[in-house]
């Protein structure tokens, strides 16, 4: 009987610890493709960031994917449109954070848009996004839009390819412990 309390004391300590969201590094690269001819959608709503939580400031950190970006902006196969990275809690629900660039008016931005994230076997990304054309009145007159979701493997920069636009992420985890290295000799 002691063995059961004992073994139920020790169960209810560890779960708490097993769905606990882990701190990651999200790092994403928005990308206009110039070989592809532009999709004018309807302008974004004014509610584009509806249910997202805005990036804190505080949670901003240096890229480190600027060699792609030097490599895509050297190539006139694509425009560079946005670079960001951060850090964040990711679990087993989705985590959506706002995200946007330029100079608001009346609540729009040149860039803005949407990422979902949610950790599982793999990571789930949904992004929506709009690059917006915004005339001398701050008024929206022209969007193009990225709407894609996808399995992405962490630690591997993955492309979400949703025709005129594409999204480069890499999300990698600062919580796990490094892969070991692989020994250059087995053992017999």
């Amino acid at each position: 009987m002691r063995l059961f309390r004992s073994l139920t004391v020790l169960m209810a300590l560890a779960a708490p610890s097993v769905f606990a969201d882990d701190l990651y590094q999200v790092e994403m690269i928005l990308v206009r493709q110039n070989a592809v001819p532009a999709i004018v959608s309807r302008a974004a709503p004014e509610d584009w960031d509806a249910g997202a939580q805005h990036l804190n400031p505080d949670s901003l950190r240096t890229p480190s994917l600027n060699g792609e970006v030097e490599k895509l902006t050297a190539s006139n196969e694509y425009t560079v449109l946005l670079h960001k990275a951060w850090q964040q809690n990711l679990g087993e629900q989705a985590s959506k954070v706002a995200i946007s660039d330029g100079k608001e008016q009346f609540g729009q931005f040149p860039i803005e848009g949407t990422l979902s994230i949610k950790q599982g076997r793999f990571t789930d990304v949904e992004a929506d996004f709009w690059v917006n054309q915004i005339d001398n009145d701050g008024l929206v007159t022209a969007s193009e839009r990225l709407k894609t979701d996808s399995h992405t493997k962490n630690g591997q920069l993955n492309f979400l390819d949703a025709g005129h636009l594409g999204l480069l992420i890499k999300i990698t985890s600062l919580t796990a412990p490094a892969p070991r290295p692989v020994p250059e000799e087995i053992p017999d």
